[in-house]
Formats: C-alpha cells, sequence, structure tokens
C-alpha cells in the first residue's frame, strides 16, 4: 500500500456533467408545448383544409426549434479515440480510457471515460467544458482546470485551443462560432418574419423571407467550413491520433436549411404559375367563400321596383294632412 492509497490528495474526484445542457431542454418543452396546443385546435378545422393546416404547423415549429436549440448544441464537430495514457501528472500509471472532443460554436466540450470506469481506485468519468463566447474567457477556464488538477488527456486536449497555443485553433474556431452564431441569430429573426407574412397572409414575401432564412443557414455552415478545414495541430496519444469530423448539429443545420430552402421556392414558383393552388395550401379559397356567403346573408336586402317607385313619390302628395277647427 502506498500513501494516500495511491492517489494525490490535491486531486479532486471525478466530476461528470449533466448529461444534457437543460438550454435545450427548455427551448424544445416550449416549441412542444405550441404544438400541443396547435393539436388541440385542429379538430376545430373543417374540411381538407386541416391537413394542409398540421402539415404548415409541424415544419413552421420544426424550423423555428432548430435554428434555436443549434445555438447552443456543442456536437458541431466530434470526435473519438481509444488509447492507453497517462492518467494524471506525476503518476506513472497508465489508464484505458476513450477520449472525445466535442466543438461547438462557444467552446470546446472534452469526455474522458475509462475502460473501465473504474480504474487506478477512481471513476473516470470527466466531461468537461471550456467556453470561448464574448461573455467567457477560454484561458480563465483552462487555468481553473490546472488548479482541480484535472487529468492529464483532459488538459492536453483543451491546451490546444488555448490562446498561447502555437496550434491557432483557439482564434479560427472562436471567430468562425461567432460569425456562425450571428447568422443563426439573423435566420431566427427571418424565419418568424416568414411565420407573421404567411399568416397575414402575404404569399409572396413569406416565401422570400424563408428564403433569405434558408441562405442565412447556408452560410452559417460556410463559416464553420473555414474554420473545419484550417490546417491544426495533430492531437496524438502515442499511436492513437484524435480526429474529429462533422457533428449532428452540422448536418442538422445544413438539412434544415435545405428544406426553407425547397419550401421558398416553391412558395415562390406556385405563386407565378398556379397560385390558385397556393391559396389551396393555406385555406385562402374557403375563407373567401365563407366571406362572400356572410356577406350575402346578413346584408339588407334590395328594395323592390315598387318600393323604389313610392319612395320617388312627392313627399306633399302621400302627407295630406285634414286641419280640424276645435
Amino acid at each position: 500500500m502506498t500513501l494516500w492509497n495511491g492517489s494525490f490528495p490535491f486531486y479532486p474526484g471525478a466530476n461528470a456533467c449533466f448529461p444534457f445542457d437543460t438550454t435545450w431542454a427548455v427551448i424544445i418543452s416550449v416549441f412542444l408545448s405550441l404544438l400541443a396546443t396547435f393539436i388541440i385546435i385542429l379538430p376545430g378545422i373543417r374540411g381538407r383544409g386541416r391537413l394542409f393546416w398540421f402539415l404548415r404547423v409541424v415544419t413552421g415549429l420544426f424550423v423555428g426549434a432548430v435554428v434555436l436549440t443549434i445555438q447552443f448544441t456543442r456536437d458541431w464537430e466530434a470526435g473519438w479515440v481509444t488509447a492507453n495514457t497517462s492518467y494524471k501528472s506525476f503518476s506513472r500509471a497508465l489508464v484505458n480510457v476513450d477520449i472525445g472532443l466535442h466543438i461547438g460554436l462557444a467552446g470546446v466540450n472534452v469526455t474522458l471515460v475509462g475502460n473501465p470506469v473504474n480504474q487506478v481506485n477512481e471513476t473516470i468519468n470527466y466531461n468537461e467544458y471550456f467556453a470561448w463566447s464574448f461573455d467567457a474567457d477560454y484561458d480563465h477556464s483552462y487555468g481553473e482546470g490546472l488548479g482541480k488538477g484535472l487529468p492529464s488527456p483532459i488538459l492536453y486536449v483543451a491546451e490546444k485551443f488555448t490562446t498561447q497555443s502555437p496550434c491557432s485553433m483557439h482564434q479560427q474556431y472562436r471567430i468562425s462560432g461567432h460569425y456562425a452564431s450571428l447568422t443563426l441569430w439573423m435566420a431566427f429573426c427571418t424565419w418568424l418574419i416568414s411565420i407573421l407574412l404567411f399568416s397575414m397572409p402575404i404569399l409572396l414575401y413569406g416565401g422570400y423571407m424563408l428564403l433569405l432564412t434558408a441562405t442565412l443557414m447556408l452560410f452559417s455552415l460556410l463559416f464553420f467550413f473555414t474554420a473545419r478545414n484550417t490546417p491544426k495541430c495533430p492531437i496524438q496519444f502515442g499511436p492513437a491520433s484524435l480526429k474529429t469530423d462533422y457533428g449532428g448539429s452540422f448536418w442538422l443545420t445544413l438539412a434544415t436549411g435545405l428544406l426553407c430552402l425547397l419550401l421558398g421556392l416553391g412558395v415562390i414558383i406556385l405563386n407565378s404559375m398556379q397560385p390558385e393552388k397556393l391559396k389551396l395550401v393555406f385555406n385562402l379559397d374557403e375563407r373567401k367563400g365563407e366571406e362572400e356567403v356572410w356577406d350575402k346573408s346578413y346584408l339588407p336586402a334590395e328594395p323592390s321596383s315598387s318600393m323604389q317607385d313610392v319612395l320617388m313619390v312627392p313627399l306633399g302628395e302621400l302627407c295630406e294632412v285634414t286641419a280640424t277647427q276645435l
């Protein structure tokens, strides 16, 4: 037996993060609540317009939820590697671990999981986040990790993204992430405007705004693509190398952007070539018919020719007054 059972007293225990970001849960809960509300309203819609209305609601909520959620996701770029590496400084103990790197628009997430989890008398299950957003200092977060005595693999990966690293990956990803985030916020605003225009309804300009939403989403991918394809320092753990590839958020943004592009082009083309079918999709024909029925049923009837003749008679001929002397 060694002193302190082979571990060092100034290292804290494993501090695994919450399995998912609570911001995602709030956003998803809000949009699911809106969807449930619209489903409750659905039986009140008559005729074939019910299906088109439901599809518009589902598509609109899906696009809005995606544009808002991907701002806070951390898997725009991700990679895993399994390696035998040293666990902590001042220790020769080697551990077999899975090391994960997840890059988002506002920072990086480094994961360390042991194979098995319990090794060297510790539970190896770490998930550390280092932010570089406008209100965060990446170097300060890295310094705090050094002070806490985080495992060496996490510090080694996080060091690649510091401002003092010769890899210069911090500047590349930070600037690209900021511009991508800005364009996504603009895409969220144009999505809101398109929803308002479709509900007014101003269909052509709603299609234009939906097309602009798709363009902004694709531009955000272009900004992140420039950082992804710049030369980077290798992240080596002995013979194993940690390589990353595009993550789920990247592909989800691409799919949603293409969906908005197709929908926007479809609205513009139908408005110019077959506007009647476009009105049918947005239930405008049925509304028009109901308004005509309402107007015809509640407007006063037109006076007949005989009544018009009576009204045209001079007032003196109709009103003969006989005065009786008292």
